[in-house]
């Protein structure tokens, strides 16, 4: 929010420079960015004096110009020639001297001595668009006889420099959305620092009824989005430039000026921070201002242009006949103040909150007015501010104040009521804060205190401070204005040894994860945990109806949060292939959301929802391309599985206690589900339906892995690193070729051996699978090496041919395996 200085200094009378005003806000919670030198003026008329003409004498070398002689009031009369057609000697001009810099729009250019036909010309007599305090260029400025020669045209058109202070406004602060909320804050700055200064507010008092006709009536029907309704009617107004005053106001802080009655509303909402309306009376069909909800599907031009579909919680601001304004947010078209308006309605409100965000988000609209009724506004100030706009219409574009104010207010704001004790304060802040000091911190703050103990304070809070509600609200507010630089660091540092949370441990490994990844070829994602529920329609793994909607969304495309990580990774890799990039490795950890209703438990309001902290892979495209020493080779799932069980390896998951087994699943075409010994599942990995990948414009397989971080942080917290001397024995190897089923698979027996024998049974491996001549329909052969080893002693024969026999038989048995 853009602050200007010489504005702010109209509230409060104090002797800071904008640079020690800017630190004096950002130490009590206002932070101010940029000081920066702005001028009504570009320029600021620097070079340009008041002269007089001596002389003016036809050009003799040209039927248009003049060749002048003129005092600026120091040394000669300058020589200058003028083209102008109403130069004559004896007028009070403005004069550009040599040197001086003049702008046309951003273009700049420097007087210069020179010639024009052949005479000598030593500076310029200006118009008004030439030096920019005008638009007239019909001839040169003639100024009052009784003008001053050598007055500088800054001072004889009173031009100030100014400064505009970038002040970041946190949400809960909306009574700071002024130039008098900011006054009033630093009004308790400077009495807490021994410079007090009076707080100045405009005064209504000549705020007075010129005729009693009744003006346009007020009728509220929805008074839980209109908390009050304040209005105004004043005929015979003249609809013109504003002054030159209040144009320069608000070009200051970067806002077009537009008429005097709009601009009024401008400068009365950046100055009190109040937003206001202006309607043309003569288009308020019937006399009469209807505050109510809109129909559904309703439709409304907007200011802009553009038309909108209303909703049931649109809140409009009607006549008699059709809507006029969506309230709080956006004017319509057809009844805004125009040139040809001579009676004005004015509108002082105050909305509810979530009514005017929700509007605001729902059309993509952000006016200043929303601004600030989205984060609540003080209703008791309505009539004020009405007031204080009335005078000044009158003042800039005439006219009489018709009618009665009419004003709803069906449910009236009373001061917030918190009790504080001094002990709290102490002990939050860190510091005794003296009783008195206290006090007076909470009279600048308006605070009014109703009663008062030897161990706190009742206190009654404005309605304008909506933040401030509990006795921690007040604390932090006496804590900001006494000064956080004011609460010294203590000698005594209480501490305790250091130890790894859950949380510590699970960062630790997914950094370490990420940089293995990385250090595959692999680069992190991160994508928007909202997203389209449209993805998870006719699903069974991830069905629609256990999405977390979102109830008021950005858009259709971001309705809900997402139930896996796995479409967002498919919008990127689609995003890369559209580029030419095809060859992917990607990996993201990110939160994933459920909604179940069948987990509802009536003493618990979330059972029905939960998160989990998942890691996703995927991969596509080429392994290898473009190498001269390997061919192209496309990325398989088999791959992917390496990089899996390389993660999980990594993570200290033991492996020989991991139950992997086959998937079927409508989001993979083939995929492998890892499972704990008790049931949990860990994550799947496979290959994701090709139905799947051409909805989401992909003609290529992709392949992708989704582990549960938690369940794997889970697996993993009680793992210990230990480490033992090699052993001094050898390991033995025997291979088995069995003749199986199609069906089985490798993990089956992997299992089955692991099982027959888990003290000497080290590894078992599968180096060849074949299918084709000689094996009988729907057989295929698995050749599997098994490695023993007895870390103790060497093992014999003996010992090695039981334990082969009682894996043989057990894979007989259970699979109905033969040997080859």
């Amino acid at each position: 929010m853009n602050i200007s200085y010489n504005w702010l200094k109209e509230y409060l009378d104090f002797d800071l420079q904008p640079e020690e005003v800017a630190a004096a806000l950002t130490s009590i919670g206002l932070e101010t960015g940029s000081v920066e030198e702005v001028q009504t003026i570009k320029g600021g008329l620097e070079g340009l004096v008041i002269g007089e003409v001596l002389t003016c004498e036809a050009h003799p070398n040209s039927d248009h110009l003049h060749v002048t002689t003129v005092n600026v009031g120091s040394g000669e009369p300058l020589q200058i020639v003028c083209g102008a057609s109403n130069v004559a000697a004896g007028q009070k001009v403005v004069v550009a001297v040599p040197g001086t810099k003049l702008y046309d729009g951003d273009k700049e250019f420097t007087i210069k001595r020179s010639k024009l036909r052949g005479v000598e010309s030593n500076g310029m007599i200006c118009a008004e668009d030439e030096i920019g305090v005008g638009t007239d260029h019909s001839g040169i400025i003639v100024l009052p006889a009784d003008t001053v020669v050598g007055t500088p045209a800054k001072e004889y058109y009173n031009i100030k420099s100014d400064y505009v202070l970038e002040v970041d406004i946190t949400p809960n602060r909306v009574d700071a959305t002024s130039h008098f909320g900011v006054a009033r804050d630093l009004a308790a700055y400077l009495k807490q620092n021994g410079k007090p200064a009076a707080l100045k507010r405009p005064s209504v008092d000549a705020f007075r009824i010129d005729d009693p006709t009744p003006g346009v009536q007020v009728e509220v029907v929805n008074t839980e989005a209109c908390l009050r309704y304040s209005g105004v009617t004043i005929k015979g107004v003249t609809v013109k430039e504003s002054p030159e005053w209040l144009q320069n106001k608000l070009r200051t802080i970067g806002l077009r000026p537009i008429n005097n009655v709009v601009d009024i509303t401008n400068y009365i909402l950046h100055g009190m921070g109040q937003p206001l309306h202006s309607f043309d009376a003569d288009k308020i069909k019937g006399g009469k201002v209807i505050v109510k909800s809109a129909e559904e599907g309703q439709k409304f031009v907007t200011l802009d242009g553009v038309e909108r579909t209303l909703t049931a919680r649109d809140l409009m601001i009607c006549n008699t006949e059709e809507p006029m304004c969506i309230a709080g947010v956006f004017g319509g078209l057809e009844s805004g103040v125009t040139e040809h308006t001579t009676d004005v309605f004015l509108e002082s409100a105050t909305f509810h909150p979530t009514w005017i965000r929700k509007s605001a988000r729902r059309f993509g609209l952000n006016t200043d007015a929303s601004f600030r009724y989205e984060r609540g506004l003080d209703p008791n100030v309505t009539i004020y501010i009405l007031k204080y706009a009335a005078l000044l219409v009158k003042e800039l574009a005439g006219g009489t104040i018709t009618g009665d104010i009419q004003d709803v207010y069906p449910t009236v704001f009373n001061p917030y009521k918190v009790d504080i004790t001094y002990d709290k304060i102490n002990s939050l802040t860190g510091k005794v804060i003296p009783v008195e000091t206290v006090k007076s911190i909470l009279d600048s703050l308006e605070m009014k205190i109703t009663n008062e103990t030897a161990e706190g304070l009742s206190l009654e809070v404005p309605v304008y401070r909506i933040d401030v509600q509990r006795d921690v609200d007040v604390i932090e507010d006496i804590l900001r204005i006494y000064g956080y630089n004011n609460i010294e660091f203590s000698d005594h540092v209480k501490s305790n040894l250091s130890y790894q949370t859950p949380t510590d441990h699970s960062y630790k490994m997914q950094n370490l994860i990420s940089e293995q990844l990385c250090g595959c070829g692999f680069n992190e994602i991160l994508n928007n945990s909202l997203t389209r529920s449209a993805y998870y329609d006719k699903l069974t793994t991830y069905p629609a109806d256990h999405c977390v909607m979102v109830m008021n969304p950005l858009s259709a495309d971001l309705n809900c949060m997402r139930q896996t990580l796995l479409f967002g990774g498919l919008e990127s890799i689609e995003h890369n292939i559209k580029r030419k990039k095809g060859n992917i490795r990607f990996y993201e950890f990110g939160n994933c959301y459920d909604y179940n209703k069948a987990n509802k438990k009536e003493d618990q309001i979330l059972s029905e929802f939960s998160e989990d902290y998942r890691l996703a892979l995927w991969l596509c495209g080429n392994r290898v391309e473009n190498n001269w020493a390997h061919p192209n080779e496309k990325s398989s799932v088999y791959e992917l599985k390496a990089y899996v069980e390389n993660v999980l390896v990594r993570l200290g998951v033991n492996l020989k206690k991991v139950v992997v087994a086959n998937l079927t699943s409508d989001i993979y075409d083939a995929a492998l589900s890892y499972t704990t010994q008790s049931g949990k599942l860990l994550g799947t990995m496979g290959i994701v339906s090709h139905k799947i990948c051409k909805a989401m414009d992909i003609d290529t397989e992709v392949y992708f892995a989704e582990f549960s971080w938690n369940l794997l942080m889970k697996e993993t917290k009680k793992n210990k690193v230990t480490y033992s001397d090699l052993s001094k024995f050898p390991a033995v190897k025997r291979d088995l070729a069995l003749l199986l089923d199609k069906s089985v698979q490798f993990a089956e027996i992997q299992k089955i051996a692991q099982d027959s024998e888990r003290k000497l049974l080290k590894e078992v491996t599968l180096f060849d699978v074949y299918e084709g001549k000689n094996l009988p329909a729907g057989k295929k052969s698995y050749a599997v090496s098994f490695y023993l080893q007895d870390e103790t002693k060497t093992l014999n024969d003996k010992q090695i041919d039981a334990i082969m026999k009682k894996i043989q038989t057990n894979l007989e048995q259970k699979l109905g395996a033969q040997l080859r």
